[in-house]
């Protein structure tokens, strides 16, 4: 079963961290100011691919931000083509 923590340091740069039994298998890295959420990286550790662990991410980072009312500056690769692909889905939080 994974789990997904965001854990930030004291100038809110941190990541949404993806665990599987105690071990760290993706991270989306992010910084967080009042209103808004840049990613800046998306990763899953080789062995953890294909398991969908991105898009757990992502849909994590995404209902954080509707929940806090920010919008997410894309600058991650992943996450920038999520939102170009499916831009109904996101258009509410993508700053453009």
């Amino acid at each position: 079963m994974e789990i997904i923590k965001l854990e930030l340091d004291e100038k809110k740069h941190g990541a949404f961290n993806l665990y599987v039994d105690d071990k760290k298998l993706g991270e989306m890295t992010v910084s967080i100011k009042p209103d808004l959420l840049t990613v800046y990286h998306t990763g899953v550790e080789p062995e953890a691919e294909g398991k969908g662990y991105a898009k757990k991410l992502l849909e994590e980072m995404v209902a954080y931000v509707r929940a806090n009312n920010m919008k997410v500056l894309p600058l991650c690769p992943y996450v920038h083509a999520q939102f170009k692909r499916h831009p109904d889905e996101y258009e509410d939080i993508w700053k453009k």
